[in-house]
């Protein structure tokens, strides 16, 4: 491990696509990270299969870079609203906080979270200001915003005696380089680094003489060495084989540390010792939680837990019922599925798990839909066969009113789609709160809005703005209940017996509205294979074939031709459904299908 002489916790915070990931990428680069024949990937931070596929980042990464006889331990954040979980666990770890902020589309809603955030735990904050060579950037116009919601956030969190006099730098993430003025440009990122390494961002300071006291903030498993778990020293040292205890929600065990790592650039050194301030991956102990606390010497009192803000959408999880089950999936069991189900809360904080009556059905509970669709992808790549119900909000109660999350839903959208976003999210129960013009393009609007409005409805506003939309959203807390709300507008076109689907049936069905499935594929009585024109269901047969004769006239036979389907992913599927409707998913495909399959038993009728 390189030697160094200081040691700085720093963690890299943004909104969703304002260049975090590939300002990180330019750090590990020009820091030396990199030997000669290394091959240098990018967004490397990213490594996770979906969050490659998606473009985002998921989970909070650590890294460590050397410069200038410092040590900097990185931490990379994911930067959409609905992991916001994972930031609040990153800022336990850190004295120092990197705001990431796009220099032309400002300060959005989780710009806010992770400021307000960062203030309460008396963190240092400097200011980036990325992107500043695009072509709208607003440099001035954009630092005004962060000053202005710096004070703001002061004054609403009383936090008296919070300096202000914040640094602001500007950078370009994308060529790699930083400056201290808009005006200048540079060649590379040696501003930005000797910063992070200044004496403005402080080293921990932590009693190195006192009882071991380490937090845990996250959890791993390596298949030589067991069950991991990752932490930052609160105070006192830990040495390799020392006898330590390990304090959960009810009680402590003691354990033997068998192997001490800490953050070496992209991977990990295994040392004999550490000190208050590093962070460390522990081995040795079983069964421990985000938010236990590991102890040594006379004194075992447990540090204060993680605790972050409660979940506000549900899903209930079900062991698939459908005629197709077992046929593509390797596990299908009730006792499988609360195995990962559980797992996936032991690693997210911001996650919750709940049984119901039904033992075959669970209830997950999280931020939001992404984080949801983001844990149900992972089980279904792993090969889980199962069922999805439409998300719902928790509904909360006071004063004996029911009550609702809300949120504060950010838009920046091309001008000319505001009457048609204002009309939708109108019948979606959002109040709109501010109305802007940003350039001579583009328009940014906000509204008021109860979480249940926005399920559903990412696909009609990505359709509304012809995908040039950006749409961001800030919980804002519980608020009184905001009426009766319709899942979705049109009815589903279901199947009426099993069979294979045949192009003659589909063919035939395309005046009663839009489909989903393809000729061949396989269906069941109770399938959704379409979206009805109308507001109630409608029951067809999907898999009629046409009939030979030996009259022929020239002419009639048609080429049949049907429209290209929509893909069919989670995101899409759990935007869909109503409330009476699971969504079926395999490794293999993803079907839509009524909770009730028998027509005989289920009314057409939608309430």
């Amino acid at each position: 491990m390189t030697p160094y002489k200081y040691l700085k916790n720093i963690a890299v915070v943004a909104h969703v696509d304002h260049g975090k990931t590939t300002l990180v990428d330019g750090l590990l680069q020009q820091s030396g990270t990199y030997g000669d024949r290394d091959e240098i990937t990018e967004r490397v931070m990213d490594s996770g299969e979906l969050e490659k596929e998606r473009g985002i980042t998921i989970k909070a990464k650590n890294c460590a870079i050397f410069w200038n006889d410092c040590k900097i331990n990185l931490l990379d954040t994911p930067g959409h609203a609905d992991f916001g979980g994972e930031v609040e666990r990153s800022l336990m770890m850190v004295d120092g906080v990197f705001l990431l902020v796009d220099a032309a589309e400002g300060c959005l809603p989780q710009t806010r979270f992770v400021l307000s955030k960062a203030m309460q735990r008396g963190i240092k904050i400097g200011v980036v200001i990325n992107k500043v060579d695009r072509p709208d950037a607003r440099i001035d116009e954009v630092k005004g915003e962060i000053e202005d919601l710096l004070l703001e956030l002061a004054t609403f969190l009383d936090i008296g005696d919070f300096d202000l006099d914040i640094p602001f730098l500007y950078a370009s993430g994308r060529d790699g380089w930083a400056s201290k003025t808009q005006d200048e440009k540079t060649d590379n990122l040696t501003v930005l680094m000797d910063f992070m390494a200044s004496d403005y961002f402080p080293v921990p300071k932590f009693d190195k003489e006192a009882d071991l006291k380490l937090l845990v903030t996250n959890l791993s498993y390596s298949s030589y060495m067991g069950s991991l778990v990752i932490g930052r020293i609160q105070q006192g040292s830990m040495k390799k084989h020392q006898q330590a205890t390990l304090i959960g929600k009810e009680k402590g065990k003691n354990f033997k540390v068998t192997s001490i790592q800490v953050y070496d650039k992209l991977g990990t050194a295994e040392v004999e010792q550490a000190d208050a301030g590093e962070i460390v991956i522990l081995a040795g102990v079983e069964g421990g939680q985000i938010g236990d606390s590991v102890t040594g010497g006379k004194e075992v009192e447990a540090l204060e837990r993680i605790e972050v803000e409660p979940p506000t959408v549900g899903v209930f999880v079900s062991v698939s019922t459908s005629p197709l089950s077992g046929q593509e999936g390797e596990y299908l069991t009730s006792r499988k599925l609360e195995e990962f189900l559980l797992d996936s809360c032991r690693h997210n904080v911001s996650l919750r798990f709940e049984a119901t009556d039904d033992p075959k059905v669970y209830k997950l509970m999280g931020r939001g839909e992404l984080q949801l669709a983001i844990v149900f992808e992972e089980l279904r790549r792993s090969g889980y066969e199962f069922m999805l119900s439409r998300p719902e909000v928790l509904f909360g109660e006071e004063d004996g009113q029911k009550t609702e999350p809300f949120e504060r839903l950010v838009l920046d959208i091309p001008s000319d789609a505001t009457g048609a976003i204002t009309e939708k999210l109108a019948k979606r129960k959002g109040l709109m709160d501010a109305m802007v013009p940003i350039g001579d393009t583009r328009t940014r609007m906000e509204f008021i809005i109860p979480s249940r409005g926005l399920i559903g409805y990412r696909s009609r506003f990505l359709t509304d703005t012809r995908g040039e939309g950006i749409m961001s959203s800030e919980y804002l807390g519980y608020k009184p209940y905001a009426g009766d709300l319709l899942a979705r507008a049109n009815g589903a076109i279901i199947a009426d017996r099993a069979g294979k689907l045949t192009p003659y049936a589909l063919f035939n069905l395309i005046s009663l509205g839009k489909q989903f499935v393809e000729p061949g594929e396989k269906c069941y009585e109770g399938m959704v294979i379409g979206e009805y024109t109308k507001t109630n269901d409608t029951n067809v047969n999907a898999v009629r074939e046409k009939h030979l004769s030996s009259m022929r006239t020239a002419g009639k036979d048609v080429n049949i031709v049907l429209p290209p389907i929509q893909p069919r992913n989670l995101d899409w599927a759990l935007d869909w459904i109503d409330v009476d409707e699971w969504v079926e998913v395999t490794p293999a495909s993803i079907r839509i299908r009524k909770k009730v399959l028998e027509s005989n038993k289920r009314s057409v009728v939608r309430k």
